[in-house]
C-alpha cells in the first residue's frame, strides 16, 4: 500500500514537471485558459453564491446562540465581527473549495480521462505536443487566479447571508451587526485565508488531472478514476490545511 503511494507521488510530480512549462504556443493557451476560466471559474459562480448566503446565515445564528447562552453578556455587535472571522479563517476558504473540489475535480478528471480513453492524448503525443502541459496548464492558472476571487465573493456574500439572518429573525439590529463587521481583524487572518486558497486551487487543478491522465481502460475507469479524484483531492485538502495552520497561524 505505501510502495503504491509513494509510486503514485512520483508520477504525480512527474507529470506536474512536465505540466508546468513553457507553453508551446501563446494564442492556443491563452484560449484554453480562457475556456478553463469559463468552466472552472465562472460556472461556480451560482454554486458559490448559494452556499455562501446559506453558510453566513447560519454561521451568524449560531454566533448569536453561543452568545445567549454565556453566563456573561456579549453585545451582538460580536455577532458580525465573529461571523466574519469564521467565514474568513475557516468556512469561505476551505468549505467552498471542498465544494468545488467535488464539481471542479469531477469534471477535471472525467474530461481528462475521456480524451485518454479515446486516445486523443495519445494523437497529440504523436503530433509532437506536450499534452500534459496542454491539458493540465490551463486548469491550473485558471483554478489558481479565479478560485481567489471565488472565495473574496464567498466571504462578502457570506457576510450579508448573516445580515439577513439578522433582518429575518429579529434577533440583532442591522447597525450591531454592520458596528461588528467593521471591527478590526488583523491582517494575517486575511493573508492566510488566501494563501490557503492558492494551494488548494492547485490541489483542485492537478490531483484529478493525474487521476485523468493516467486512466487506463474504458467509460467505467473515467467513472471511478473521478470518484477516486474526488476523494484524493478532499484528503490532501484538509492534510494541506493542518499544515499551513500550523505555519501560518502558530
Amino acid at each position: 500500500m505505501i510502495r503504491k503511494f509513494l509510486t503514485a507521488l512520483g508520477e504525480y510530480f512527474i507529470l506536474m514537471g512536465k505540466a508546468i512549462r513553457s507553453p508551446q504556443k501563446a494564442n492556443v493557451f491563452w484560449k484554453l485558459f480562457m475556456r478553463e476560466v469559463n468552466d472552472l471559474g465562472v460556472n461556480s459562480f451560482g454554486l458559490v453564491v448559494f452556499t455562501s448566503v446559506f453558510v453566513g446565515a447560519v454561521v451568524a445564528i449560531q454566533m448569536y446562540n453561543n452568545f445567549s447562552a454565556s453566563s456573561f453578556p456579549i453585545p451582538t455587535t460580536f455577532v458580525g465581527y465573529a461571523t466574519k472571522a469564521v467565514l474568513v479563517l475557516e468556512f469561505a476558504p476551505t468549505i467552498i473549495s471542498l465544494i468545488l473540489a467535488g464539481k471542479v475535480g469531477s469534471y477535471i478528471a472525467s474530461s481528462i480521462g475521456t480524451m485518454r480513453v479515446s486516445e486523443q492524448i495519445d494523437a497529440l503525443d504523436i503530433m509532437g505536443v506536450n499534452s500534459s502541459n496542454f491539458l493540465i496548464l490551463p486548469k491550473i492558472l485558471a483554478c489558481v487566479i479565479f478560485n481567489p476571487l471565488l472565495i473574496a465573493l464567498s466571504i462578502v456574500v457570506g457576510i450579508f447571508g448573516g445580515y439577513l439572518a439578522g433582518e429575518i429573525t429579529g434577533n440583532w439590529t442591522s447597525a450591531d451587526y454592520i458596528t461588528g463587521v467593521q471591527m478590526y481583524m488583523p491582517t494575517l487572518f486575511f493573508t492566510y485565508a488566501f494563501v490557503k486558497t492558492i494551494v488548494f486551487a492547485f490541489i483542485i487543478a492537478t490531483v484529478p488531472s493525474y487521476f485523468g491522465y493516467n486512466v487506463k481502460g474504458g467509460s467505467l475507469e473515467v467513472g471511478r478514476a473521478s470518484t477516486q479524484a474526488v476523494v484524493w483531492t478532499m484528503v490532501f485538502i484538509i492534510i494541506s490545511e493542518l499544515i499551513l495552520t500550523q505555519m501560518i497561524l502558530s
